[in-house]
């Protein structure tokens, strides 16, 4: 089968990320796809520092095992991949996120993070990613002419604004800038060209994730953007924990929305010949999701890292990219599987 170069634009979501290492891992199955350059924020920039990694040290294999490796850190196992006969004894992924969520530690932890800021924690306080991140080898991170492309996104505490990251200046202290929750984590600093330090913040709030990054003219023209944060809930929110969730949601995908309207915009000119063609690049989206199981969860499953829910999402991730290369595959190089308007409409 003739060789198809996409990009990846892998979105923020705690643990949820789990349903990105399902995807990523089918999609590193098939042959046939190059992964050019890859954007990704939070959950996604681990993911994408791992597969990178990965890469550079053993092709798809590498990269399959550094993605495993992560998520095997996260979660506390060596392997998340269950026997189906077990399934049947593992709660779903909606009553663990309520029985989560209604877990008085959780409750407790939730309480905490409202009314006591990370920096009253002192000389007791610890990133809890920071080991984890620590162990990426940046030599093959950073590497140029290597693998894909990788850019991470971090969010500029003094104005607001978002930087993206690549090459050289991914550290670890930039992975973990593009995942660090205000509530939860203290802000990471970071030294800039000019001697200066500037604070960060996670970068869904400005870019959950960039896709401006992967407009480069050497990068394809398909971008597959792997969600894992619903775009639509048909209930209304009563609950408090119901409530601060879709909050969540919302603002995390404000900013993808906002450029997949330019997007949308860009193809219009195009169309209709208002923009001379190649003067603007024609960028086809594609995207793989899953919000029906996404809607069973909830902010409560994307800050704790269950071992059995991560390993559902896994499933679903890897399930959910088999339905879309079975529907969409030989639509890739050629046309769109995304009708935009209907996101805004």
């Amino acid at each position: 089968m003739q060789t198809v170069r996409i990009n990846l634009a892998l979105q923020g979501g705690g643990a949820h990320g789990a349903f990105t290492w399902g995807a990523l891992d089918r999609l590193l199955a098939e042959d046939w796809i190059e992964i050019a350059g890859i954007s990704g924020t939070s959950a996604g920039a681990l993911n994408g520092a791992a597969l990178k990694s990965g890469w550079v040290a053993d092709g798809r294999t590498g990269a399959r095992a550094a993605l495993s490796e992560l998520w095997g850190k996260v979660s506390g196992l060596g392997d998340l991949r269950m026997p189906a006969w077990m399934q049947g004894f593992v709660p779903t992924p909606y009553y663990a996120a309520r029985a989560l969520e209604f877990s008085p530690a959780f409750y407790m932890a939730d309480a905490m993070s409202r009314v006591v800021s990370p920096y009253a924690y002192g000389p007791f306080y610890q990133n809890p990613l920071q080991p984890i991140v620590q162990h990426f080898d940046f030599g093959r991170v950073c590497a140029v002419g290597q693998g894909p492309d990788l850019h991470i996104c971090a969010t500029r505490v003094r104005d607001g604004k978002i930087q993206v990251f690549t090459g050289d200046a991914i550290t670890t202290d930039v992975i973990l800038a593009s995942a660090c929750l205000p509530t939860m984590f203290q802000a990471v600093e970071i030294a800039q060209p000019d001697g200066s330090t500037e604070a960060y913040w996670d970068g869904g709030y400005t870019g959950n994730p960039a896709l401006f990054p992967l407009f480069d003219p050497d990068l394809p023209d398909d971008i597959v953007i792997i969600n894992i944060n619903p775009l639509e809930r048909t209930e209304v929110p009563r609950t408090p924990q119901d409530i601060q969730n879709r909050i969540n949601e919302i603002s995390f995908n404000s900013s993808l929305l906002r450029e997949l309207r330019a997007i949308e915009f860009v193809q219009r000119l195009l169309r209709k010949g208002w923009v001379e063609e190649g003067r603007m690049k024609d960028t086809r989206i594609h995207m793989i999701a899953d919000d029906g199981l996404m809607n069973d969860l909830s902010v409560a499953t994307k800050m704790v890292p269950l071992p059995t829910v991560i390993g559902q999402l896994y499933d679903a991730g890897a399930a959910a990219t088999e339905a879309f290369l079975s529907c969409h595959g030989a639509d890739i190089g050629k046309r769109q599987t995304v009708t935009l308007t209907s996101m805004f409409g």
